[in-house]
């Protein structure tokens, strides 16, 4: 690979030297050497000179690129060769004109169905910004020097006291003494565990207070900002033998040391009659486990990190105590893992994260060869954090995790995300990723990797990144694709690996059951927004309505003036005379770029007139999805309810919820005419939810208590004498603040909602029955059909 990029990057310069077409003045066929050769017509046949060199001749590439057939006199061999590169470019290139699909959709439409368009684009726009940060959302790892602090506050596992002023400090000694000379000195003397030492400085003017603050400077590395006195530290600085180093120097220096370790961590096979290979010395992977592993640390570092090693060395610490032989002895406390949950080969990079905030797979012992990969390394590492609570290690993992994160190991993370013992976050990113890349997937080897739930996932997005068209291709793709797969399993297992079987011989199209690949893509097709498939004759989409796989066929399909019906499925209508049914588009960037050049090439002068005159309803709700969203929510009742949180973090999310929509992101959101309030504050209470790692379910919880903020605060603004609100202010009140909700009911509409609410409110009244009808396919002919309604 390396000496063909080489080659051909230093094509030009051999092109030069080999010719000289930069120096000499003799003619071009002289100087390569093809004195025979008339350049400008193709000889009949070449000159065969032995001398002459011809592996970096390229007119001899040139003739042995010529075609069997004689070519025209009149044809010059470099541009023919020009023109065989653009059609080979023109034939491989296989992506539509996106940009001008677009152009003629909007070529019939005004300009303010074309400023309605973009509006709801921009609208998108606001709500795909908000969502990225929904979904990047999640508690943030308390970083080694908080930690710290929380251990001095609470006092957790502490083994000497230190008396000054009448004032008791209990204390940590591996901290004191990496930390500070004068303490290393002072606890030197004094070796017992737990013992108690009275302190005098010789310095004047340290109160009890300001000695705290000292001790509290050891642990976090940080004064406070009323404590400097810049003389009077100067002069403890001296007594104290100088200023403290970096947190982090020394706790590297305690991590590569060992040096004041009161606690072992031990890496064991545990017995040996568990597992055949931990009799025979050697683990899963090939590393040898004879004997066990010890690593010295220190229970101070071990119980501000993790709640599970906290638990752990409060529990040794009182078993400790119940036995005198071990007082005023320091004895290291050994703490056993077990090889099955926490392998050996992990220590460095436990170790490290848990004194240096560091995840580094480079520590991880690997054998010469085989062995799990780095991204099996991360996910295993993942649930070991998840198992100690350890948060810093768990999120590291999921920021290598998503680093490695490629087109070949994207079904990998996917699946794993989606287990119960998977993170959320990475799989809400690898989400992501297939959304923005969809279009690329959807013509690689990647997309029949997925399973039926992620490409559910992905299709149900509004920031899917691919037209409609590419979406059904894809669809249809992998639907075939399963559809052969289970042929492949029902064949009997004389046929299978012989010539005779689907794998070996194939399967053509039209032996494909289309009941079968019906049934299969069922869950997906409806997801397809085929109305706005481009261009509206497409083979794939007629083809797909001839075999029966669309459970309804596009509304431009079914009759009437096709053009309107066309432009009203991109564009809301405010007029309820409008045809055909209205379908939120996908924010695919192509078209949107599109639309906004058509804005401002032909109405760029007229625009704000036009917005300023068309009339907007306020805030209609898309209709057409809310029966998917009632029923997504009768199904969410049936599930268990979420853990409810206590009153003190509720009351912290609220405030959460409430700064942050006075967000730019948010304001600007909001401020947009065609922005669903509704689907932009759902955007802000799954980030809150998520931050506070809590489950999305709990969002609705959110929701309620948001809302009775909300009327308090409206409450305390109209006054104490304020008349309260009739039933009908009331119900106008809540339908303002909640339109999604109420317009889904059965009952009252808006004046403003477009007739298809109306259709779609009375959908429990209807009748089925079966009518036959004809379809326009768009090339040429109709074909009749019986569909249900």
């Amino acid at each position: 690979m390396g000496t063909s990029q080489s080659t051909s990057v230093a094509a030009p310069r051999l092109l030069r030297e080999n010719t000289g077409l930069c120096s000499s003045s003799e003619p071009l066929n002289q100087r390569c050497g093809l004195s025979g050769v008339t350049l400008g017509r193709r000889p009949l046949e070449p000159p065969f000179d032995p001398s002459v060199p011809r592996l970096r001749d390229p007119f001899w590439a040139l003739w042995k690129l010529r075609p069997l057939k004689k070519a025209r006199g009149s044809s010059s061999s470099l541009a023919t060769l020009r023109r065989r590169l653009l059609l080979r470019r023109r034939r491989s290139s296989k992506c539509p004109d996106h940009a001008r699909y677009m152009r003629e959709l909007l070529s019939g439409c005004s300009l303010a169905e074309v400023s309605a368009l973009c509006e709801q684009y921009e609208a998108l726009a606001a709500l795909k910004d908000l969502s990225v940060q929904a979904d990047l959302a999640r508690p943030p790892a308390s970083a080694k020097k908080h930690d710290l602090a929380a251990l001095f506050e609470t006092r957790v596992a502490a083994d000497v006291e230190l008396v000054y002023a009448g004032a008791c400090f209990p204390a940590h000694r591996a901290i004191l003494a990496a930390r500070c000379p004068y303490f290393r000195q002072v606890l030197g003397r004094f070796p017992g565990h737990g013992a108690r030492i009275g302190l005098e400085l010789r310095t004047p003017g340290v109160d009890a207070a300001l000695f705290g603050a000292l001790l509290k400077l050891l642990y976090t590395g940080e004064l406070a900002p009323h404590q400097h006195d810049r003389p009077l530290l100067g002069r403890l600085a001296d007594e104290f033998g100088g200023a403290p180093n970096p947190l982090e120097q020394d706790l590297r220096y305690l991590l590569e040391t060992g040096d004041f370790a009161d606690a072992m961590l031990v890496f064991t096979k545990g017995n040996g009659s568990s597992s055949s290979s931990s009799s025979s010395g050697h683990s899963e992977y090939g590393f040898s486990s004879l004997g066990t592993l010890e690593r010295p640390c220190h229970k101070a570092v071990l119980a501000a990190r993790s709640p599970f090693f906290k638990n752990l060395v409060q529990r040794r610490n009182r078993g400790e105590e119940l036995q005198p032989e071990r007082a005023g002895l320091n004895l290291a406390t050994r703490i056993v893992l077990d090889e099955s949950v926490i392998p050996q080969r992990f220590s460095s990079v436990l170790l490290h994260a848990v004194y240096l905030d560091e995840v580094n797979l480079a520590l991880v012992c690997r054998p010469l060869e085989g062995g799990p990969t780095s991204l099996e390394d991360a996910m295993e590492l993942y649930q070991i954090g998840r198992f100690l609570e350890l948060d810093i290690l768990s999120q590291g993992c999921e920021d290598l995790i998503l680093e490695m994160l490629t087109p070949n190991n994207l079904a990998t993370v996917l699946a794993w995300g989606a287990r119960p013992y998977g993170s959320a976050w990475v799989y809400r990113q690898a989400v992501n990723y297939l959304r923005d890349e969809f279009q690329p997937f959807s013509q690689s080897p990647v997309l029949l990797q997925l399973s039926a739930e992620h490409l559910r996932e992905a299709l149900s997005s509004d920031f899917l990144q691919a037209s409609e068209h590419e979406v059904l291709q894809a669809v249809l793709k992998w639907g075939e694709h399963q559809l052969v797969r289970r042929m492949e399993d029902r064949e009997p297992n004389l046929l299978s690996h012989t010539a005779h079987s689907v794998a070996r011989k194939g399967v053509k199209k039209r032996d494909l059951s289309d009941v079968e690949l019906r049934e299969i893509l069922s869950p997906l097709l409806p997801l397809v927004r085929m109305d706005h498939v481009l261009p509206a004759n497409a083979e794939t989409l007629a083809h797909a309505v001839r075999r029966g796989l669309l459970p309804t066929p596009p509304s431009h399909m079914l009759g009437g003036d096709r053009d309107a019906v066309r432009i009203h499925a991109w564009i809301r209508s405010t007029s309820g005379c409008a045809q055909g049914v209205w379908i939120r588009p996908r924010l695919f960037m192509p078209y949107y770029e599109e639309a906004k050049a058509v804005l401002e090439e032909h109405f760029s002068q007229a625009v704000d007139v036009v917005r300023a005159a068309v009339r907007r309803p306020d805030d209609i709700p898309d209709t057409l999805y809310m029966v998917d969203e009632r029923r997504s929510l009768e199904a969410a009742s049936a599930n268990p309810a979420p853990p409810l949180p206590d009153p003190a973090t509720l009351s912290q999310m609220v405030k959460r919820e409430q700064k942050l929509r006075q967000s730019p992101l948010v304001l600007r959101a909001l401020s947009l005419p065609l922005t669903s309030r509704h689907l932009v504050l759902s955007q802000v209470r799954l980030r809150v939810v998520r931050e506070f790692n809590l489950p999305d379910a709990t969002a609705q919880l959110l929701e309620n208590a948001s809302g009775l903020k909300d009327q308090e605060e409206a409450a305390r603004r109209r006054g104490p004498f304020a008349r309260p609100l009739s039933a009908s202010q009331e119900h106008l009140l809540y339908s303002r603040r909640r339109p999604e909700a109420d317009a889904g009911a059965d009952g009252h509409l808006s004046e403003v909602m477009p007739d298809v609410a109306m259709a779609t409110a009375s959908f429990n009244q209807l009748e089925l029955e079966e009518s036959e009808i004809e379809l326009d396919l768009g090339d040429g002919y109709c074909q009749q059909r019986f569909f249900h309604y």
